[in-house]
């Protein structure tokens, strides 16, 4: 697997579907991650975070497309704002649980994904979606 991933924040839907072609740039404060599938990670940590199910969180629609297409070409999404919320309130070490959970639940399939690249890729997403927040923003992702 090799994916380009960098979650961003932006106003709103329009101006997050904008990035499809070329992703966030510098227009949009963003960060940068790889090879792992953020669609499926983002549910993930839904439930990991929030609780429900990986296939109800599916069934209704998540993670919602904002822009793009799902089959090989890039696509952008934005976050549920159940996610958003759990991950801007969740203390640092609720955040260090919930990388810990997620890097085991791959290692339990053979996907090994690094303790502490998980922590930081948790980490960092809560601290731009708290950002997000004080600016009256949403938080989105680009996936090339």
């Amino acid at each position: 697997m090799s994916l380009i991933v960098k979650f961003f924040m932006a106003p709103d839907d329009t101006s997050a579907g904008l990035a499809v072609q070329t992703g966030p740039g510098r227009a949009f404060e963003s960060l940068s991650f790889g090879n792992f599938d953020p669609e499926e990670a983002v549910v993930e940590w839904e439930c990991l975070l929030a609780g429900g199910s990986f296939e109800e969180l599916v069934e209704a629609g998540e993670p919602r497309v904002v822009a793009g297409q799902d089959d090989d070409g890039c696509v952008v999404f934005a976050l549920s704002p159940r996610l958003s919320t759990a991950l801007a309130d969740a203390e640092h070490s609720r955040l260090r649980d919930v990388a810990a959970s997620w890097a085991q639940l791959h290692a339990e399939d053979g996907e090994v994904i690094d303790a502490k690249i998980a922590d930081a890729i948790v980490g960092d997403l809560a601290a731009l979606v708290s950002s997000a927040r004080r600016q009256n923003q949403g938080v989105y992702c680009w996936v090339a």
